[in-house]
């Protein structure tokens, strides 16, 4: 868990700046949320779109997501951390 005392120092452009274990489940959850984000994003908004195309990009490829069986993730707990 990430305390007070881990921002205190600003994260530079370019740097991590936080890492993060997700099981199946949660990063189905969260593939499918950014990718709904990119694609509601507009024109106009290609240097966000750019961060989320970026992360998106740090995730497993959209074959392997669609995989995650998140009935069975769930009702075996697997949204837990």
């Amino acid at each position: 868990m990430a305390t007070d005392e881990d921002f205190l120092e600003p994260v530079q452009p370019g740097e991590t700046a936080y890492t993060l274990d997700l099981t199946a489940a949660q990063l189905k959850i969260v593939h499918t949320a950014l990718k709904g984000l990119f694609d509601d994003l507009g024109h106009d908004e290609g240097d966000v779109k750019g961060v989320v195309r970026s992360v998106l990009d740090k995730l497993p490829d959209e074959h392997s997501i669609r995989a995650i069986d998140l009935q069975r993730e769930l009702s075996a707990g697997g949204d837990q951390a």
